[in-house]
């Protein structure tokens, strides 16, 4: 539920209650995935700075922006061949390998507002990015904020709200929220508050309570001009409606202000039964969920069993649960969907809290990864589209140069489908079902030349006369797609948002939304 979505843990047995430290961030990670899928180290996708040099003009601008930046910054500036830079550089998808002119960790606000002047005075592009789940550009020859250091969260338990900064990840949401029985609509552990929240968000509590978006009450975030300003639903209405779902494109957040719900209790988990089993449970999930209650959230995944020898293994099919409410309500609900499954030969569900329950759906973190995914949004699940999952299936069984990973079909609708009248820009709330394929490269110069995308590729070109054309922005990779994942009017209307706050464009390198 989460940008950048690769196959859940099998579980081997009930999930059992895992408690969330209220300690520093984990990692930075998408959900979590066996050690088939975990392609972690930098050299996958980096290379040394001799293969790319930065030219000499670029080197000075970089210098002088680092002088600069020096003077009046409180956070750490990284230059091309200072120690910390080959780190602080990249993100956490090493699809791209980034070459900045500096890199800038801010420590607060002031650092935000000196690095967009920096980046403004010398002409250079600006990219922000905290873990960098969501960067699909690479900041060559600008300037790279990072925002993990913003990591404050303040919950105000009387009034269901939490604020916190933009570096903020979902765990630090999870262990303040937890002594009050609170819940957010979050993502992945791991992953950013900022980024999932301006992409629109749907975690597991979305059918209930909306996106992330829906829930975002305030932001506070640097202008292109360098002002800092606060948009609400009374201040800057307009700013305040673009932000909840269009991304990044209006400034740089520093701290978001979201509602929290009571959370009590949840039955959650995902059991593991035989491929074979897939294709009756996909053509029962079509009818069956568009019948599931809001408190429920699905899915069905066809995802690789972790092999012995660390390489792909065989397929199996996953049901994947998450009940807000008590054991026996979820059981009823879940027995037509488990009867289609058939008998589990692991995993399995429990009652436990929601802080217990989101990353135990995870597992541990996977390292940094070279990713390939496509996301389709579906009006209908006709059979040739389970014929056609079944075949990449069958198509992708273990070997060297086959890196499919799973493939997951979502339903959707419930408070996602009903937006308020002042709801913000996130598109095509009306599409009942995603489907996702994920893949990642093997582990050879040949793979990753290959980038595990041919899997992904057919898969998408096998949907598409199915699909609606339509993309949802917290998994669209391919920021040239960027329009599909509004609808026309909306996006019309960012388009006129971001000539009043960016007509310059200051905040191009995301999912980029152009000025009118």
């Amino acid at each position: 539920m989460n940008p950048t979505t690769t196959p859940a843990t099998t579980p081997t047995t009930a999930p059992t209650p895992t408690t969330t430290p209220a300690t520093a961030p984990t990692p930075a990670s998408t959900s979590a995935t066996t050690s088939a899928t975990t392609f972690a180290t930098t050299s996958a996708t980096a290379r040394s700075a001799a293969d790319r040099a930065v030219g000499s003009g670029a080197r000075t601008t970089g210098h002088a922006v680092g002088r600069g930046l020096r003077d009046v910054f409180d956070g750490t500036v990284h230059l091309p061949g200072d120690d910390g830079y080959d780190t602080a550089r990249l993100a956490w998808n090493r699809a791209i390998d980034p070459r900045p002119v500096a890199v800038a960790e801010a420590e607060h606000a002031r650092d935000v507002r000196a690095a967009v002047a920096a980046a403004r005075e010398h002409g250079l592009s600006l990219t922000v990015q905290s873990t960098g789940h969501g960067t699909h550009l690479p900041a060559d020859g600008g300037l790279l904020l990072r925002t993990g250091r913003l990591a404050g969260v303040r919950v105000d338990p009387e009034r269901r709200t939490a604020r916190v900064g933009a570096g903020v990840l979902w765990s630090d949401v999870l262990a303040a929220c937890a002594p009050y029985g609170l819940a957010s609509v979050s993502g992945t552990p791991a992953i950013g508050v900022a980024g999932y929240t301006l992409g629109g968000g749907t975690g597991w509590l979305s059918r209930l309570y909306g996106y992330a978006a829906d829930n975002l009450l305030s932001a506070r975030l640097v202008t292109a001009g360098g002002e800092t300003v606060t948009a609400s639903a009374d201040e800057h209405p307009d700013l305040f409606w673009a932000l909840r779902g269009g991304g990044g494109n209006f400034g740089v957040v520093t701290e978001l202000e979201f509602r929290l719900y009571p959370v009590a209790e949840v039955y959650a988990g995902m059991s593991v039964h035989p491929v074979e089993r897939a294709a009756d449970t996909l053509a029962r999930y079509r009818e069956w969920a568009l019948t599931e209650p809001d408190e429920l959230n699905t899915s069905v995944i066809l995802l690789r069993a972790p092999d012995p020898a660390g390489g792909p293994g065989g397929w199996a099919l996953g049901v994947r649960a998450f009940y807000a409410g008590g054991a026996d309500s979820a059981r009823r609900h879940l027995e037509p969907l488990l009867e289609a499954a058939g008998p589990a030969v692991t995993g399995g569900f429990g009652a436990m809290t929601f802080a217990e329950a989101v990353p135990a759906f995870g597992g541990p973190p996977p390292a940094p990864m070279v990713v390939e995914q496509h996301l389709d949004l579906l009006r209908q699940v006709p059979d040739d589209v389970i014929e056609a999952v079944m075949t990449a299936v069958e198509a992708s069984g273990p070997g060297e140069g086959s890196r499919l990973m799973a493939i997951e079909l979502r339903h959707w609708g419930g408070a996602m489908a009903r937006p308020a009248p002042d709801a913000g820009p996130v598109g095509h709330r009306d599409v009942p079902f995603s489907m996702i394929a994920t893949a990642v490269p093997t582990d050879t110069p040949s793979g990753r030349d290959r980038a595990a995308g041919a899997g992904v590729r057919e898969v998408a070109a096998a949907l598409r006369p199915h699909a609606t054309g339509g993309s949802f922005l917290n998994f669209l990779t391919n920021p040239a797609r960027t329009r599909d994942a509004y609808t026309l009017a909306d996006h019309a209307r960012l388009s006129r948002v971001k000539q009043v706050w960016d007509p310059e464009n200051v905040f191009g390198r995301v999912h980029n939304i152009p000025p009118v």
